[in-house]
């Protein structure tokens, strides 16, 4: 790593990770080198290193960065279920738009953005009542589920946008349909049932409807959702 010298004044870190968020919604991580970034800030290599140590910490930085803009305001909303259902959403519509955070956030529960979801997770899970021995579980439980959802729905648009295969959703949604209504009624009974939900659903609405079941279970288990006070 090339030694940390005397700060270069005109280059903040935040703009070094809002110049490397571009690159990673443009090309994805493979594209992220600090030879690739010095040139879109017009800068020496040496400049970005006195800010960021490695492309790890680069990285970690701007999955933080997108994860504090989607949290913001977060803790304004009073009723608890209300504000898991936002952080869920607004989760999902991050990584709708930047997939690489999802890649980054699965690499472990210490990296600084996934603390943070965690963290906002667990505290309205808490403000519902639910007993200190489930407090873990349930939260931990309701954080797979969203960022996986998210991940899944980022990674089926990417996979249609670069394979070229279908023009939109809506036909690749159609064509799915079309081999479900046409499997064997009694080898595959409920996925030939559920064609035409496949065809006309929405991805988020969907999302939304599993943190809603979640949340019944919660309900169910420590009885209806509480305030904070």
């Amino acid at each position: 790593m090339p030694p940390r010298g005397r700060r270069t004044e005109s280059l903040s870190k935040d703009a070094i990770v809002a110049a490397a968020t571009e690159i990673l919604d443009a090309d994805g991580e493979t594209a992220l080198t600090f030879r690739a970034l010095a040139s879109r800030l017009d800068t020496g290599a040496g400049a970005i290193y006195w800010h960021v140590a490695n492309k790890d910490e680069l990285l970690a930085a701007a999955t933080a960065d997108a994860v504090d803009r989607t949290l913001a305001g977060v803790d304004d909303t009073d009723d608890p279920r209300e504000a898991l259902r936002l952080i869920a959403g607004r989760v999902f519509d991050t990584v709708d738009e930047h997939p690489w955070v999802a890649t980054h956030l699965s690499r472990g529960l210490g990296q600084p953005g996934m603390v943070a979801v965690l963290d906002a997770i667990g505290r309205q899970v808490d403000a519902l009542g639910v007993a200190p021995d489930r407090l873990f579980d349930t939260a931990t439980a309701l954080l797979s589920y969203v960022l996986g959802g998210a991940a899944q729905n980022a990674a089926n648009a990417r996979r249609h946008a670069q394979t070229g295969e279908v023009p939109s959703r809506t036909a690749a949604l159609g064509q799915e349909a079309d081999r479900w209504a046409a499997f064997d009624d009694e080898r595959y009974p409920f996925v030939r049932a559920m064609a035409s939900s496949l065809r006309d659903h929405d991805d988020r609405e969907q999302f939304l409807a599993g943190v809603d079941l979640i949340l019944a279970g919660i309900d169910a288990q420590d009885g209806p959702a509480v305030g904070r006070g």
